[in-house]
C-alpha cells in the first residue's frame, strides 16, 4: 500500500444510470484519503454507486476519477474494465474460500500484485488489522468480525488505489460490530487511501466517516465534511430522529473510584463510562439532539451531571410542527437540542440568550 502525497487531487464521481424502476444521477467529490460514507435508506442507490465506481455496471455513464487516475470518461470514450481498476471491494459477506486457510485466502489476493511490493502490502495489512495469529485457521473457525478483517486484508494486499466497503458489518451482531470498528478506524487514520463506505447505520457513519454523502432515490441530498453536515439548517430532514452533533474532544480525566472518564471539548466536558482509553486520546462524541435539554439557570442538586453554559444561536423548524431544533454556541463548539414548541415558548428562548445545556446521554463514537 503505497503512501500517496497529501497534495494529491481529490476524487470525482459523476454518474448516470437509467433502469425501468430506478434512476441514478450523482455528482460526488471526496478527498483522496479517509472514509467517505454513502448514507441513506435501502434503495437510495448506495450499492449501485459502488458498483459503477468498480466498473461493474457497464450501462453507467459519466466520469470516475480517483486522484490523478481516470477510470472512466464518456467524453473521451474511456472505460476501464473492473480488472484494470486498482481497487479493493469488500462485500457484506466475507466471501472467503472454505478450502483454504487464512494464509491461503490472503495469498489469493496477491495474484493481482507482483513481487515484494505485494508481500510488503500484505504484511502491513496483517499488522493493521491484527490478524497475524489467524493465518492457520479455516474460515469456519473465525468469528464474523475476524472473517471481515481477513476479507479487508485480502483487498488491501492488492495495493488498491481505492477501497470500497459495501455494508461490511451488516451481517454482524452488535458485539462483532464493536469488535471490527476500531480496526476500521485504524485503517482510516493510518492509510493514505480513499475509502468509500456504504451504510444505513447512523452510529457507524458518525464514528468512521470524514466525509458524508446523503443519498435518496438515486440523488445526492447533501455532501461534505460530516460535522458540518450535521449542523445544516435542513439537518432534521436529512437525519430525522438521528439529528445530532458530532464533537471532537479528548480524554481529560479519569475517576477510577466511579469508573468514569471526563471527555473535554471546546466549550465544555462530559462524564462517560470508563472504556479504558488513555488520557489525552482524541475522541469523537455524538450527542443526539433529543438527548439534550435546556434550562435558564445553572442546574443544582440534579442527577444530570453533564451540563455546561451556552448561547442560543438560532431556533429552527423541525420535522414535526410540535418541535423545534435549537442551535447553540458553546465556547468554540456548536450543539443542537430538539425541544417541543411549548418548551421553547415557556422558556421564552430567543437568539443571543444565555442558557445551560443539559445532556442526558452521549455516545463515545471513536
Amino acid at each position: 500500500m503505497t503512501e500517496h502525497s497529501h497534495q494529491q487531487p481529490g476524487c470525482e464521481v459523476r454518474l448516470q444510470l437509467q433502469r425501468a424502476d430506478f434512476s441514478l444521477d450523482v455528482d460526488l467529490r471526496f478527498p483522496s484519503r479517509g472514509i467517505t460514507a454513502l448514507f441513506g435508506a435501502s434503495g437510495s442507490g448506495k450499492t449501485t454507486v459502488l458498483r459503477c465506481i468498480a466498473g461493474l455496471e457497464s450501462e453507467g455513464r459519466g466520469r470516475v476519477r480517483i486522484g490523478a487516475d481516470c477510470w472512466q470518461d464518456d467524453a473521451q470514450a474511456l472505460f476501464l474494465p473492473t480488472w484494470r481498476r486498482p481497487l479493493g471491494y469488500v462485500f457484506q459477506e466475507a466471501c472467503l474460500f472454505d478450502h483454504l486457510d487464512v494464509a491461503g485466502n490472503l495469498r489469493y489476493g496477491l495474484k493481482r500484485t507482483a513481487g515484494r511490493s505485494g508481500e510488503a502490502a500484505l504484511a502491513q495489512a496483517l499488522e493493521l488489522l491484527g490478524i497475524g495469529g489467524l493465518l492457520a485457521r479455516r474460515p469456519h473457525q473465525l468469528s464474523g468480525g475476524e472473517r471481515q478483517r481477513v476479507a479487508i486484508a485480502r483487498a488491501l494486499a492488492t495495493q488498491p488505489r481505492l477501497l470500497l466497503l459495501d455494508e461490511p458489518m451488516a451481517a454482524l451482531d452488535a458485539e462483532r460490530r464493536q469488535e471490527i470498528l476500531p480496526w476500521l478506524e485504524r485503517l482510516r487514520d493510518e492509510l493514505a487511501l480513499p475509502m468509500v463506505y456504504v451504510s444505513h447505520a447512523a452510529d457507524e457513519v458518525a464514528r468512521l466517516a470524514d466525509t458524508l454523502v446523503m443519498l435518496r432515490e438515486g440523488r445526492v441530498l447533501a455532501q461534505g465534511p460530516i460535522q458540518a453536515l450535521m449542523l445544516r439548517d435542513d439537518a432534521p430532514d436529512l437525519f430525522g430522529e438521528d439529528a445530532a452533533t458530532l464533537l471532537s474532544g479528548h480524554v481529560a480525566e479519569r475517576d477510577a473510584a466511579y469508573g468514569l472518564l471526563r471527555i473535554a471539548f471546546d466549550g465544555g466536558s462530559v462524564w462517560l463510562r470508563d472504556t479504558g482509553l488513555p488520557l489525552g486520546r482524541p475522541v469523537r462524541l455524538r450527542l443526539l439532539a433529543r438527548d439534550i435539554s435546556l434550562t435558564l439557570d445553572q442546574p443544582q442538586a440534579t442527577s444530570v451531571q453533564n451540563h455546561w453554559p451556552g448561547i442560543v444561536e438560532a431556533i429552527l423548524p423541525d420535522r414535526h410542527a410540535s418541535q423545534r431544533l435549537v442551535r447553540l454556541r458553546c465556547g468554540g463548539s456548536q450543539v443542537q437540542a430538539r425541544l417541543t414548541r411549548r418548551s421553547v415558548d415557556a422558556l421564552a428562548l430567543a437568539p443571543g440568550q444565555g442558557v445551560w445545556v443539559q445532556l442526558k446521554s452521549a455516545a463515545l463514537v471513536g
